[in-house]
């Protein structure tokens, strides 16, 4: 069982849903973005998604599209962020750990060598926003070979006809775009939610977790009680931008200031009572 898996089987036996927050690699350094990545679980963190950064981040809004920049501003390679992997891991076998971004990156890598150095490093899941299930086996044999989770998104456009199609192949969990737009910019209502997640729920067995749009303990309550997670990214990265200094350089702090919203996230999370 993969670590994605058993986190998800450990929760449903709990009764509770997951809180996956997001971080960018190398935001806006190294040193500062390892530091929250090894805080993320004691903070309350039961799934951690790291973005690789890209220069043409399509479904990103300003505040994730800003954060790749300062990553890529200080230099950060695709080595780089499978090395926080591993250093992450030197510390903590057991949360599991998502890498999030776009297909070219991956390209350039090597699509085989990365889903081999992804998983020595260990990353458990992988989530390619612009790879089209059509294109997908440029890359699918090399995850499956390793043992990776791949984790599609759909959105509320996606019919029923092709949810089943997007979701062929698909494992670890299933990543729903709350909203029509890019990240961080409005959220879904839960009557929308509540209306989509069951249509999803039907053409898998696997977990649901909502992103796009959660930023508040609330609103991450509330994704939880209808889905089995939330994802919260542009929310942590914008508290983190406000907490950098003239230069980019993350004021003393900081990354206590992210793990703190991470804690009030996690409450949140946690005081959901969950019925499904």
């Amino acid at each position: 069982m993969s670590r994605i898996a058993a986190r998800f089987a450990d929760l449903k036996r709990e009764g509770r849903g997951a809180l996956i927050p997001f971080l960018e690699a190398w935001d806006p350094d190294g040193p500062t973005s390892l530091a929250l990545l090894r805080g993320m679980p004691g903070a309350g963190a039961d799934l951690i998604e790291i973005g690789m950064p890209f220069t043409d981040p399509m479904a990103d809004g300003p505040i994730v599209q800003a954060a790749g920049k300062r990553a890529l501003d200080a230099g950060v390679k695709m080595a780089d962020v499978l090395g926080m992997v591993r250093s992450f891991r030197a510390e903590d076998d057991t949360t599991p750990i998502v890498l999030m971004g776009y297909l070219n990156p991956i390209l350039s890598y090597g699509p085989e060598r990365f889903c081999q150095d992804a998983a020595k490093v260990g990353v458990d899941g992988l989530i390619v926003v612009d790879l089209p299930t059509e294109e997908a086996d440029m890359l699918l044999p090399f995850v499956t070979a390793n043992g990776l989770d791949f984790i599609r998104l759909v959105a509320p456009t996606t019919d029923d006809a092709r949810l089943s199609h997007v979701l062929s192949g698909s494992s670890g969990f299933v990543y729903y775009v709350a909203i029509t737009g890019i990240t961080g910019t409005r959220s879904a209502s839960s009557d929308d939610l509540a209306g989509a997640i069951p249509r999803v729920r039907r053409a898998t067995d696997l977990p649901v977790a909502i992103g796009f749009g959660v930023r508040t303990p609330a609103q991450a309550a509330e994704a939880v009680r209808i889905a089995d997670a939330a994802v919260v990214g542009s929310a942590l990265l914008d508290t983190l931008a406000a907490n950098l200094d003239a230069q980019g350089r993350a004021k003393p702090g900081a990354v206590d200031k992210v793990l703190d919203q991470v804690r009030a996230l996690a409450e949140g999370v946690r005081s959901a009572k969950v019925t499904a």
